[in-house]
């Protein structure tokens, strides 16, 4: 069985940080509810972090437009690198959204843990609910909205959290890896280099069988 990872994801009024951290010309695509997303081409954000009691430098930002099989998608990116003397702990995500339907149609990660290491490329078909990875593996998704771990940090900025709520969404690309658990545990004010904000904290609860 499983163990669901915890993920605390600090949202720091990202909707109003955007235009300044991403090129004031960047499109900005609405969502199928027709409002606009939080988030454009060009923004990027810089953080510390921690990743089994080891302290590192993440970063997450968003490229494209990029074609992918002839839909233009947000190219994500999340890179984060951890080293305590000979020991280092990296991963590099990289998610290809479809930004109108909020639908990822392609997923890449690679991984080292201290000794372990781990690679993974998948291609999402979300019209025909189904993925397939690059070593043989096929899967049935639950959705035609399919998400992958990085694209759904971005889908949780669109939404709408009231304050001590549970939201499940069957949205991952891999049926064994869901349900998702969202809840909005309550504000905070955080101090960044780039200035103090009044945020929200939400917690990320995924289903992992490598974890």
């Amino acid at each position: 069985m499983p163990f669901a990872t915890r993920v605390g994801l600090a949202v720091v009024a990202l909707a109003s940080l955007a235009p300044q951290l991403a090129s004031q010309s960047a499109p900005r695509p609405s969502s199928q509810s027709g409002s606009a997303l939080p988030f454009v081409v060009g923004e990027r954000l810089v953080y510390d972090g921690r990743v089994r009691g080891i302290g590192g430098r993440g970063t997450m930002w968003i490229a494209g437009p990029v074609d992918v099989r002839g839909v233009q998608t947000y190219e994500l990116h999340f890179d984060f690198f951890a080293r305590v003397g000979p020991l280092s702990v990296s991963q590099k995500s990289t998610s290809w959204l479809d930004p109108e339907h909020m639908a990822a149609l392609r997923f890449e990660k690679r991984e080292r843990h201290l000794l372990v290491r781990r690679e993974e490329s998948v291609e999402l078909f979300p019209d025909e609910r189904r993925w397939r990875s690059r070593n043989g593996d096929v899967g049935a998704s639950p959705t035609d909205a399919p998400l992958d771990e990085l694209s759904f940090i971005y889908f949780i900025r669109t939404l709408s959290l009231a304050p001590d709520s549970t939201i499940r969404f069957d949205r991952h690309f891999d049926a064994e890896r869901s349900p998702t658990l969202v809840r909005r545990l309550g504000r905070e004010q955080l101090t960044t280099p780039a200035g103090t904000f009044n945020t929200f904290v939400v917690e990320m609860r995924v289903r992992d069988p490598q974890h």
